[in-house]
């Protein structure tokens, strides 16, 4: 693009400055190089990195040259508020084999690291990366996943499910601290060549279709087709008895363990290669773009210029990227902050439908008190822009102090009146001189709207305790176009003490 590279060398042309054609004007995350060339293979060029597992702190990288790295990552934040990481390498392992170090999944609770090469998973202890003494090993593994929501009860054993070499066969195993036990083989219609599971469920692609597998009852459903010839398929547990996949026509698509998708698919390129979930947004890696869509509207959010990338994957709530010299974190930025900076480009409906997603991130008490002000500032932006119903409904909805919208209208408050404006403010406006520009049609609409709204809350409970405010600023409205005799008028108001 001609832009300039990234300070820190990343294979980025640009990550927050100039926005592409294209682009999304969501922020939702920032890259953070973690691991760089030197720090992973100092003199040797030819190291490539093949896979990456993240437990914790501890970042654990395998390369093409059969080693294991292992680090420690420390989350910091600069003084600007911008974050970053400081890496420390711990150790590094030759496993003594010719090949690439193909996976790595970590098993916390048995503090292994299960890792294969050359079709065979080996246990290694995760602190100092040896095998373990009783040399337990699963042979004859093409690839292989975790079952996140395990069926046996044992803390100290994990559920591994492994696409076998033999052809058409997926097998599970039970593996503990220092042993390995197979508890079932069961044969596909097709070769499998990916698999994520939960409970007893598989989601396999297999070399025309994806399908769900019940592994205990031999049960099988057909969910679309694709060919796995063509392109890498994407098989990734998102949640519980839900699995997001790639499916045709650059979709990607959810399916639940019951073959039905309960979400509408995002629209990502035809040429993505990995995928992860940090809700609400599902980040996806072609060979150009990193790309955020949100599971709430499907719309793209963000771009992110990235080349070489081959490896996208969250761990517990880190998304990691990584290239054959280098990883990096991509670190989101707080769901207020996104739903500010969408507020103050008046994107309402994408900061309403963000803010209504955040509410299973954030404490309940604390939620409604921010969902509360969204609301408000959304009514602001709405009412500023002369979208009368709509703002009426959000201010309503959001429990304005009817005090705010009063004090937009010069005079009309009453004089004895102590209110002060809510800070930080909802809103940027004076008054309604900044928002007319001495346009006297427009300051017609909005006095209109203002009376026609204070009618309507003056008995209902947003008017609590302002009952005063609220008449008083309906009297002077009144007052200013109507043609009321004053004399009799006068004498009615003293007649009742008004």
């Amino acid at each position: 693009t001609g832009l300039p590279c990234c300070p820190y060398g990343c294979p980025v042309t640009c990550i927050a400055g100039g926005r592409e054609k294209g682009t999304m004007s969501v922020k939702a995350f920032t890259l953070v190089p973690a691991v760089e060339q030197e720090m992973l293979m100092g003199e040797k060029a030819r190291i490539n990195i093949e896979c990456i597992e993240c437990c914790g702190k501890n970042l654990y990288i395998g390369t093409n040259d059969c080693f294991i790295y292992h680090f420690l990552l420390e989350e910091k934040t600069l003084p600007a508020g911008k974050p970053n990481f400081s890496v420390s390498k711990q150790l590094h392992k030759y496993l003594g084999f010719k090949k690439a170090v193909s996976e790595l999944k970590a098993a916390s609770a048995l503090y292994r690291l299960l890792v294969l090469c050359d079709n065979t998973i080996t246990l290694v202890n995760m602190i100092n990366l040896e095998p373990i003494p009783t040399g337990a090993r699963i042979k004859g593994a093409v690839t292989f996943s975790l079952n996140e929501n395990p069926v046996n009860g044992d803390p100290f054993c994990v559920e591994v499910c492994i696409i076998s070499v033999k052809r058409r066969t997926i097998q599970m195993f039970m593996v503990y601290e220092d042993k390995v036990q197979i508890v079932k083989e069961v044969s596909t219609p097709e070769q499998p060549c990916a698999v994520a599971v939960d409970g007893h469920y598989l989601c396999l692609a297999l070399t025309t279709q994806y399908i769900i597998l019940n592994y205990s009852t031999g049960v099988s459903q057909d969910l679309f087709p694709y060919c796995s010839e063509e392109k890498r398929p994407i098989v990734k547990r998102i949640g519980r008895q839900e699995f997001l996949l790639a499916g045709p026509g650059g979709l990607g698509m959810f399916a639940t363990v019951d073959g039905i998708s309960q979400r509408a698919p995002v629209h990502w390129s035809e040429t993505v290669i990995g995928a992860a979930l940090c809700f609400p947004y599902v980040v996806a890696l072609d060979d150009e773009f990193i790309t955020v869509h949100s599971m709430l509207d499907q719309q793209q959010k963000q771009t992110i210029p990235f080349k070489e990338g081959h490896i996208l994957q969250d761990f517990e709530g880190k998304v990691m990227v990584a290239t054959n010299k280098g990883v990096y974190i991509l670190v989101p930025l707080p769901l207020e902050r996104q739903i500010q900076d969408l507020l103050a480009s008046h994107r309402v409906e994408e900061a309403l439908v963000l803010a209504k997603g955040a509410r299973r991130n954030i404490p309940k008490e604390k939620f409604q008190v921010m969902y509360k002000r969204i609301l408000q500032q959304a009514g602001f932006i709405q009412f500023a822009q002369l979208q009368f119903l709509e703002a009426k409904e959000l201010f309503r909805s959001g429990q304005l102090d009817v005090r705010e919208l009063i004090s937009l209208y010069p005079f009309l408050l009453p004089t004895s009146s102590s209110f002060i404006r809510s800070h930080p403010p909802l809103h940027e406006y004076a008054d309604l001189k900044q928002l007319t520009q001495g346009d006297q049609e427009k300051m017609t609409k909005f006095k209109r709207f203002l009376m026609s709204y204070l009618n309507e809350v003056r008995s209902s409970e947003i008017a609590n305790g302002y009952k005063e405010d609220i008449d008083t600023a309906l009297l002077k409205l009144y007052a200013e176009e109507n043609f009321c005799i004053l004399t009799d008028s006068a004498a009615w108001l003293e007649k009742h003490k008004k």
